[in-house]
């Protein structure tokens, strides 16, 4: 079923997608003005502790803006972006008649956009715009569906009762790839959920965590922050499933670059770190860099597939910033986001990676699944296990990132419900192969 909706929004989206990226730049859009996702107390919003309730709301559940049966819970919350300031963010509970106590699944979206209209929560409640064109005027605003595909993924966590914690983790300013802050607007959203008697989420109800790609930064940052930023919430983690994980964005960048399908992406994680650090690259561009950076200001994932093949770190750059550690600020942005330089989780993973990243264009063959490094994720998981956390890791050696999606799917809904059910997690540290370096980055 998954597999024939993927190909069905994909048929009809990447004929738009390719007309966007030619199309010259057309009348600007207003951001979505719901007020709901602004934070208008007189109350100071670093008064508040991260996690506390600013605003809620129900809504219909929305699929492409289409209003469903179900009900959702909307949060407005207080927490932190990367750089520690206070944030408001918004997530959505959506719970089935069925819910049964105790039963909560936080899942992280795959809807990676440097565009906050493409924010989960407003596609939930119904005001995403579609196909219209971004506020930038550069890209068509299509981001909104891909929330809209996951609730082909809520259906099995709905039938098995699962109240399902659906947080906008790239935050408001949908700062994409910035993995910290994806982490504390996840465990934050948590926090709220339980404080809202609407949930039917109480303190101690067990949660786990799933997502993949995009969301499994989210997932992953959240179980290696959830220790120290959250504690009580981390108590009540049994586990977290993931697949598809960008561990160390240093190593991706030169891994996507020459690829005809994701090379775009790497500009959009470079875009979304400086946007949430508060870099100016600005003096390191050339005139291409400067034209490609405009106009993913406010693009989606599905703005770029396919749309800047060959797009290399070189193209953007000046000629004497080619080494990309030349740049210092890169340097210490790629530090504070590299997993394998952070805190260990203390909850048992199930984490499934493809390593066949030559299907959808990517050379390399057994180094990643076209956009993440294999190697990357063995050598994390191997330090996991060496520390004692409960892992299985899962490479599919025949799949590439999308269709890895597919297969990710069952066996983690199958790993959650076995943590639910109290039985002992499974591992195979023990066979998990070498890796690469997750070393820090040098500048030169």
């Amino acid at each position: 079923m998954v597999s024939k909706v993927l190909s069905r929004v994909l048929a009809a989206i990447v004929p738009l997608v390719l007309a966007g990226g030619v199309a010259p730049v057309a009348s600007a859009a207003p951001v979505v003005n719901d007020p709901f996702f602004r934070y208008d107390g007189a109350t100071p919003l670093a008064s508040y502790d991260p996690g506390a309730v600013l605003k809620t709301r129900t809504v219909p559940y929305h699929f492409v803006n289409l209003s469903t049966p179900v009900e959702a819970t909307q949060i407005l919350y207080r927490s932190t972006d990367a750089q520690g300031n206070p944030s408001a963010n918004v997530t959505s509970v959506l719970r089935p008649g069925n819910a049964q106590p105790g039963k909560v699944v936080s899942y992280q979206s795959f809807y990676d956009s440097l565009n906050p209209d493409d924010s989960p929560s407003r596609a939930v409640a119904g005001n995403t715009p579609i196909f219209d064109w971004t506020p930038s005027g550069r890209n068509l605003n299509i981001g909104g569906t891909f929330t809209s595909v996951e609730l082909a993924l809520f259906g099995p966590l709905f039938a098995q009762g699962y109240t399902v914690v659906l947080p906008d983790t790239e935050g408001p300013d949908a700062n994409f790839a910035a993995g910290p802050e994806y982490g504390m607007m996840t465990l934050d959203s948590l926090r709220a959920a339980r404080a809202v008697p609407a949930t039917g989420i109480t303190p101690g109800a067990d949660i786990a965590l799933m997502g993949y790609s995009g969301g499994a930064i989210a997932t992953n940052w959240a179980a290696i922050l959830g220790p120290e930023y959250a504690p009580e919430i981390n108590d009540d983690l049994v586990g977290a499933a993931q697949g598809g994980l960008l561990v160390n964005p240093a190593n991706n960048l030169p891994y996507v670059g020459g690829s005809p399908m994701w090379a775009g992406v790497a500009g959009m994680a470079v875009l979304g770190v400086s946007r949430s650090y508060g870099i100016d690259f600005g003096p390191y561009l050339n005139e291409r860099g400067r034209d490609v950076m405009a106009h993913l200001e406010d693009a989606s994932i599905g703005n770029v597939l396919l749309q800047y093949p060959g797009l290399t770190w070189q193209d953007l750059v000046k000629p004497e910033y080619a080494d990309p550690n030349s740049v210092p600020e890169y340097v210490e942005a790629v530090n504070k986001i590299n997993m394998g330089t952070a805190a260990v989780p203390t909850i048992p993973l199930f984490v499934a990676q493809g390593a066949n990243g030559i299907l959808e264009g990517t050379p390399g063959a057994g180094a990643g699944d076209g956009v993440m490094l294999a190697g990357d994720v063995r050598t994390l998981m191997a330090m996991y296990c060496a520390a004692g956390v409960t892992v299985q890791y899962d490479q599919y050696d025949t799949l590439s990132h999308v269709p890895g999606a597919i297969l990710w799917l069952p066996g983690a809904l199958q790993w959650i419900n076995g943590r639910f059910a109290g039985q002992p997690a499974p591992s195979n540290c023990g066979n998990i192969a070498p890796g690469t370096s997750l070393a820090p980055q040098v500048g030169r």
